[in-house]
């Protein structure tokens, strides 16, 4: 697996300690920053991940921010992107199971990097269960397809 991965100024710290985890699992990764302290724009690093995962130059993709809200609301606008905000453990095993989800937002200012890694490994080693679920996620790419 191949995961891409960014903050804004307001997860970097969140994002040196998902970088560190994915090395210790052998995990292959692109990291797209920020790599500054001043203030930046998130919508110019999560949509860049959001494209890469889409076009399929990687499986998945992690951003982080100071809330995760504006991350996920822009690699959502992306055609192909499930992204979801998860701030607790077993969000973050359901939407693999259920929403095969194929970025994960979380938020700086709300988890400390402890529960952070915790929910990003479950994330990254969750598969998706298919069944009842690929109708529903389905549901949505066709959904993606009819709508341009």
């Amino acid at each position: 697996m191949k995961v891409v991965i960014a903050s804004d100024h307001g997860g970097m710290n969140i994002r040196k300690e998902i970088i560190s985890l994915m090395e210790e699992m052998n995990i292959e990764y692109i990291d797209l920053g920020c790599k500054c302290n001043v203030s930046v724009d998130y919508p110019d690093y999560a949509i860049p991940v959001a494209e890469k995962v889409a076009r399929g130059e990687a499986e998945r993709g992690i951003l982080i921010c100071g809330t995760g809200i504006g991350m996920s609301i822009a690699a959502n606008k992306v055609k192909g992107i499930r992204c979801a905000l998860v701030h607790d453990m077993f969000s973050a095993k359901a939407t693999r199971e259920h929403n095969n989800t194929n970025i994960l937002a979380m938020g700086e200012r709300v988890i400390g990097s402890g529960l952070a890694r915790d929910i990003a490994k479950i994330w990254l080693t969750t598969p998706f269960e298919g069944g009842r679920h690929e109708n529903r996620v389905n549901k949505i790419i066709a959904y993606e397809v009819t709508h341009e």
